[in-house]
Formats: C-alpha cells, sequence, structure tokens
C-alpha cells in the first residue's frame, strides 16, 4: 500500500512520465541532427575526428537546449527573463554539457580505437549511453522548479516528501 494519496502520485508519475517522453523526442531529433553534423564534417575534415565531434556536439547542445526550454520543460519557466535563461543554459553547459562531451569524446575515442567502430556509429552508441544521465540532471538541477523569489533551482528533501523508493510513483 502506497503512503501516499493516490492523486499526488499519479499525477507526479504521469508528470515525469510525460517529460520523459518530450525529452527522449527532443533527443531523437538533437541525436539525428548531431549525426547529420558528424556525417557533413566528417567528409570536410577527415583526419579531425575529435573537432568533429566537439563541433557536432556543442551545436547539438544549444538544439537541445532551446527546445528543452520551450518543450520538454515549458511548465518550469519557459517564459522567462534573459538573465533567468542564461543562468539555466549556464548549468545546462555545466551538467549536460560536461557530461555529453566527457561521455561523447571518450567513448567515441575507446569505441573507435578498441572496436574499430565507424564515427557516426561511435557516436550513436555513446548519445544513448549518456541520454539518462542527462534527463536526471535536466529534471533535478537544470530545469528544476525554482522559488519565486529568485532564479535558483530549489530541490526539496524532506522526511515527507513523496518518493519512488517509497511507494510513490
Amino acid at each position: 500500500m502506497s503512503i501516499c494519496p493516490r492523486s499526488l502520485s499519479t499525477t507526479s508519475a504521469r508528470m515525469a512520465f510525460t517529460r520523459w517522453c518530450r525529452f527522449n523526442l527532443v533527443g531523437v531529433i538533437g541525436m539525428a541532427f548531431q549525426l547529420a553534423l558528424v556525417a557533413m564534417l566528417g567528409r570536410l575534415l577527415p583526419a579531425r575526428p575529435m573537432l568533429v565531434t566537439a563541433t557536432a556536439l556543442e551545436l547539438t547542445l544549444l538544439h537541445n537546449f532551446l527546445w528543452h526550454q520551450r518543450y520538454t520543460w515549458r511548465e518550469r519557466g519557459g517564459e522567462q527573463r534573459v538573465s533567468e535563461a542564461i543562468a539555466r543554459l549556464r548549468r545546462f553547459h555545466l551538467s549536460n554539457g560536461t557530461m555529453s562531451f566527457a561521455g561523447n569524446l571518450v567513448l567515441v575515442r575507446l569505441l573507435m580505437t578498441h572496436s574499430r567502430m565507424p564515427l557516426t556509429l561511435a557516436t550513436g552508441v555513446a548519445i544513448v549511453f549518456c541520454s539518462l544521465v542527462n534527463f536526471l540532471l535536466g529534471e533535478r538541477w537544470v530545469f528544476a522548479a525554482t522559488s519565486p523569489s529568485n532564479s535558483s533551482p530549489v530541490i526539496e528533501v524532506s522526511a515527507s516528501s513523496p518518493s519512488p523508493a517509497r511507494g510513490c510513483g
């Protein structure tokens, strides 16, 4: 038996699932965008796979941030002030950007070197690997609910907070 009111756990779960679906839709579009960039830039700079990967990734990060801001987490301040959007973009680059750059560059290098995987396929594998961590970073920090008095994310943790680990989910 759940310790949470049925409506709270159902509503919270539904909202989280909706954001997860939106996140994945943006991710699929972003992945296609990134892979197209890698394929195009890879032809132009065949001897520079890490430069190609980093350039495509940065352009994809900006693309995905705009979509997440206006679509995935739109109920959390899509119509905010420019200063708040810049602060959110900073958090996005610190979290999702760092995870994506490190994950992509390390995994692409390893997969190409040790598995002889082609650049585009190695990039696809790296994108999938990083996606779960990036969703959690977006949900809990980058696009977290903000208090009305400031633009810093508010993450409430208390003994009475609903938690999927305690049966609310």
